[in-house]
């Protein structure tokens, strides 16, 4: 565990500040800004929005991803997996819950082929978007080949990369802004650095840069009830016995505007998820105080987008 700590700790310490203004933490803040080729995003953000790109116009990248929902879709199950949030994934070593995606490019390629999904060919996807010459004229302002399956899923990548959340107030504590977090939020860190959480969910997305298996020291899936396909986990994307019910660990970023929890998104509440996570994977039952002060320090980790929170409720 010490070893895959360090390794994660060091994939992606590239992301972290080199400012001496920043507390030596297992958690680096999100840079304030990501560079990207801002024309493409804009192209791109137009392109997240957009419902041709999916079989009969029924689905956009947005319908799943909601910039305004938490990056994901808030439903317990689609098509038996939790929908993960869009938010910071340039972070994650791998994509998917299974981390089956290596880069963000595959991940889009895979979603518009996916039956469950988009259901779409990029042949039809060109010609429908081809037909519109304001979108055509734009791509051959940023793409000298105009309006291509690379170009469509280029400008998607660099519009995701615009998908950062800096500026939660965990971060603002991890830069010395030492009236940031309440005693109680500053204790709860405490208390999961101290039992162990801390070497699953560290650098700077606080997971996503790992596998895991789920139920190390208790079988939860088995006690929910039926197994299902996506339950494996990893070994759906490897077919090895080992990596049966091994996932990606999943970013605890914004995970107070995320509900519902785990993989399968059977966890309803974020109490509900810290109780099952210190069973599974600690092996304590932690007590109401230690569930609430966790509570109180993840809630921290809500960041903002566009420069607004995104627990703003306006």
């Amino acid at each position: 565990m010490a070893f895959a700590l360090l390794c994660a700790l060091q994939s992606t310490s590239a992301f972290a500040e080199t400012d001496k203004e920043i507390r030596q933490e297992p958690i680096f803040p999100i840079p304030l800004h990501s560079e990207v080729n801002t024309s493409k995003a804009e192209l791109g953000e137009r392109l997240f929005f957009d419902l041709r790109l999916s079989k009969n116009s029924e689905l956009a990248c947005s319908s799943c991803h909601q910039p305004d929902a938490g990056g994901d879709d808030n439903i317990a199950s689609h098509h038996t997996i939790n929908t993960p949030t869009i938010f910071n994934v340039k972070f994650n070593f791998r994509q998917n819950w299974d981390g089956s995606v290596k880069t963000l490019d595959e991940q889009i390629d895979l979603a518009v082929r996916n039956q469950h999904v988009f259901k779409n060919s990029w042949d039809d996807i060109i010609v429908t978007l081809s037909q519109d010459n304001e979108l055509k004229n734009d791509f051959l302002e940023i793409y000298l080949d105009g309006i291509t399956r690379q170009n469509i899923i280029d400008a998607l990548v660099e519009f995701e990369k615009t998908l950062i959340t800096p500026n939660s107030r965990f971060d603002k504590y991890l830069r010395y802004d030492d009236d940031a977090l309440s005693a109680e939020e500053i204790e709860g860190y405490e208390i999961f650095k101290e039992l162990g959480c801390i070497s699953c969910h560290q650098g700077i997305n606080v997971g996503g840069n790992l596998y895991q298996k789920f139920g190390v020291f208790y079988n939860y899936i088995a006690e929910r009830g039926e197994i299902k396909k996506t339950d494996y986990g990893r070994m759906n994307a490897t077919n090895r016995q080992m990596d049966a019910f091994v996932f990606k660990v999943p970013s605890l970023r914004n995970i107070a505007v995320t509900a519902p929890y785990l993989h399968d998104g059977s966890a309803e509440t974020l109490e509900e998820a810290i109780i099952i996570m210190g069973r599974t994977q600690l092996g304590r039952t932690l007590t109401a105080e230690e569930t609430q002060s966790i509570k109180a320090f993840l809630i921290t980790l809500t960041g903002e987008y566009k420069n607004i929170p995104l627990d703003d409720p306006s």
